[in-house]
């Protein structure tokens, strides 16, 4: 209890911090009048869409929410809390919607920001790639401590008003619903969000580069400001909520693991420990920002990373510090220190597999040379093979902290050890400590891709164009980074999430008076025919939500095509640069595009264990979410690398570094580029829509199981 008052004070600190970069970022010179006016077509676009988007998520939401009062009311009997029907219901309904009104937020304010922060970075680029990269990633720290804080404090303040101080052992399950509400409005928010930006990105790369010959972002393609407007509204305000609802499921599963030790022990610090270690991860990560300065010749990623480093090495100071105070217990530092050394690890993971240093994208350079079929085959192979260092590094990282964690010996009240459990609720914390960094990194991204295309649409000099391509070679591995960070934490964070489900199973049967029952739910019997199905249909559900994500993108690229084949071909003067594009017509279509199609992959991710559950029961439900998550984790790590590897040897080659036998270069407009384009935009879907969106999957199949368990025994 003695360092609980730090979670209201790193809230509040880190939301200051976030007004002072805002104040920061917004009060800079934005440009020229050209710069200004482009930038104002993004903004537009972007607000448009969100608009759109989260009336249609509302929609869904609230009555998500009337339902799962319904049911909860109904039919959950027998609960772990002294509070029960309507009064339960009700309770729960109102915490989805907190989870998903914050989680709404925290994508729409860090998208504004990143969308006025896009012409200050073009602006800055004049004076050198220095004060451009700064500017940009104080722009991305908005989003990525403003997620981080409302994520932390909302989940605080609910605990709070539900009786955490009074029952703590029962508030945390009765804040599951926050989990729920976040991870719903994450999967539509990324998803729709993915499904607008690669959507643009595809068709404006396809007939742009490669049929017409004009540069990337060039103001004749009028598929331009839609793609600009994408990265906004799929990388920044998707990555937000994607982030956000990672953090507060997590949160709250390690809670409810406290839970079963507080019931031994009857020291509380178990449950509010998640709490306290992710707030001194927030002061982490703002010494880290706060450290980030650029030195003149240096790799723009060299530059962000002393300040990763420097956030972990604080984080993991803390950590000793917190598990010291709190728990008493050396083995859970060792074990949180697993966690940071574990995002440490998905970093340089990462950065080997989508960076143009390594082999794995050199090859793909190297199969652009035959051709685009070649070129496809490599990155694909890509993809498969950095699922084997991702599955050994989680194995090796669950391994390790549940034998930390098992050192303790802490058993719960039924006599089941829980101390290897809840270690791996530690190193996940500890994985999540540099998350407002990580997601800083990851908006930096998308600011600086925008600022490029801002540069090139408004005529600047060559030079300030290169700075603003390094910046962007650099946001595009940053990108990948937290995609591989947040597979990483999801894969841990599932770990602990589907616990904590046996544990919720085996509460309520203990309530129902079946002891029986209670002593084997924490067994999940993959020779029972039920569990097996279960398991079948939750790899079976990962794959199907993929395909529908995919043709989605490919479905609205091919509308954009369309229309900007159109007006190349009707509208005199385009193509030449002589008349305006109809900008708009390409945002119109790819908002309704995206909004149509995202509907049937949610609903099939949030119908599919609802029905397995009443259907099957409790144990097939554990089985589709364990499988699921299995699935999930080695799919999305599949589609976002391979992904990301594409991209980055189509910029290899668009910077000079490919040559022929005679050392001649091999650049823009060649047929090796021209091969590098089209495995680039297979990769986009891959990377920017189904990939991250199966993160949110992944959770949200553990919050729905979380809070309608009772349900379905």
């Amino acid at each position: 209890m003695d360092l609980v008052w730090v979670v209201p004070v790193a809230s509040l600190l880190a939301l200051v911090f976030v007004a002072y970069l805002a104040y920061d970022v917004l009060h800079r010179d934005a440009g020229t009048e050209r710069m200004q006016e482009v930038s104002g077509m993004i903004f537009e676009g972007a607000v448009a869409f969100l608009n759109r988007q989260y009336r249609t998520i509302a929609i869904l939401a609230v009555g998500t929410a009337i339902i799962l009062t319904v049911l909860i009311a109904l039919f959950e009997k027998y609960t772990e809390t002294s509070i029960t029907g309507w009064d339960l219901g009700i309770r729960t309904g109102v915490a989805f919607l907190v989870g998903a009104i914050a989680s709404a937020l925290s994508g729409i304010i860090g998208m504004y920001v990143a969308v006025r922060s896009n012409s200050r970075v073009a602006s800055a680029a004049r004076r050198g790639v220095g004060d451009a990269l700064l500017v940009a990633f104080h722009g991305g720290a908005v989003s990525g401590f403003l997620v981080v804080a409302l994520s932390l404090i909302g989940v605080y303040l609910m605990f709070l008003l539900y009786g955490g101080f009074q029952h703590p052992e029962q508030a945390p399950f009765l804040i599951v619903g926050v989990g729920f509400g976040a991870s719903f409005v994450a999967l539509f928010a990324q998803l729709g969000g993915g499904i607008y930006t690669k959507g643009a990105d595809v068709g404006a790369d396809l007939v742009g580069k490669v049929e017409a010959g004009i540069p990337e972002d060039d103001p004749r393609n009028p598929a331009v400001v839609a793609d600009l407007v994408g990265d906004n509204v799929g990388d920044c305000a998707g990555r937000g909520a994607d982030l956000f609802e990672s953090t507060v499921a997590e949160n709250i599963g390690a809670m409810i693991l406290g839970v079963a030790i507080y019931a031994v022990t009857k020291n509380v610090a178990w449950i509010y420990f998640p709490l306290v270690v992710r707030s001194f991860g927030l002061i982490a990560s703002i010494i880290g920002v706060a450290s980030v300065r650029y030195r003149t010749g240096e790799n723009p990623m060299d530059t962000l990373f002393r300040g990763f480093f420097i956030s972990a090495i604080v984080s993991a100071i803390a950590m000793f510090f917190v598990v010291q105070v709190m728990l008493g217990d050396f083995w859970f530092s060792l074990a949180g220190i697993v966690g940071i050394l574990t995002s440490v690890a998905f970093v340089f993971l990462t950065m080997y597999y989508t960076e143009g240093r390594w082999r794995p994208v050199k090859s793909i350079v190297e199969a652009s040379r035959t051709g685009s079929a070649t070129n496809i085959i490599a990155g694909f192979a890509v993809g498969l093979e950095s699922t084997g260092a991702v599955v050994v590094t989680i194995s090796v990282a669950l391994l390790l902290s549940h034998w930390l964690g098992a050192q303790s010996g802490l058993v719960s009240a039924s006599g089941l050890p829980i101390g290897g459990i809840y270690g791996t609720a530690v190193a996940t914390m500890g994985m999540l400590m540099t998350a407002a960094y990580v997601l800083a990194m990851d908006t930096f991204g998308p600011i600086v891709d925008n600022a490029g295309g801002i540069v090139e649409m408004s005529d600047a000099p060559e030079e300030v164009r290169r700075g603003t391509d390094a910046l962007d070679s650099a946001g595009n591995t940053t990108k990948a980074l937290t995609k591989g960070y947040a597979i990483g934490s999801a894969a841990l964070a599932a770990f602990l999430l589907f616990s904590a489900y046996l544990d919720k199973i085996e509460l309520v049967r203990r309530a129902k008076g079946d002891i029986a029952g209670a002593n084997l739910a924490h067994v999940v019997n993959l020779t029972n025919v039920e569990v097996f199905v279960g398991a079948l249909v939750g790899v079976m559900l990962i794959f199907t939500f993929s395909s529908l994500a995919v043709q989605a993108v490919g479905k609205v690229a091919g509308d954009i095509i369309q229309e900007v084949r159109r007006q190349f071909r009707e509208i005199p003067g385009v193509r030449e640069g002589t008349v305006r594009p109809q900008f708009d017509r390409c945002v119109d279509i790819t908002t309704r595009g995206a909004l149509r199609a995202m509907v049937a992959p949610g609903i099939l991710a949030v119908g599919v264990p609802i029905v397995v559950g009443v259907l099957l029961r409790a144990e097939a439900a554990a089985g589709l979410l364990m499988a699921g998550t299995i699935g999930g984790v080695l799919m999305a790590t599949l589609l976002n690398n391979s992904g990301g590897a594409w991209d980055n040897a189509k910029k290899m080659i668009e910077a000079g570094e490919m040559k022929d036998a005679a050392g001649k270069t091999i650049g823009k407009g060649s047929a090796e580029h021209a091969a590098a384009v089209v495995g680039d935009t297979v990769g986009d879907p891959f990377k920017d829509t189904a990939g991250p969106s199966i993160h949110v999957v992944i959770k949200l199949l553990a919050t729905i199981t979380l809070v309608l368990a009772p349900l379905f025994i």
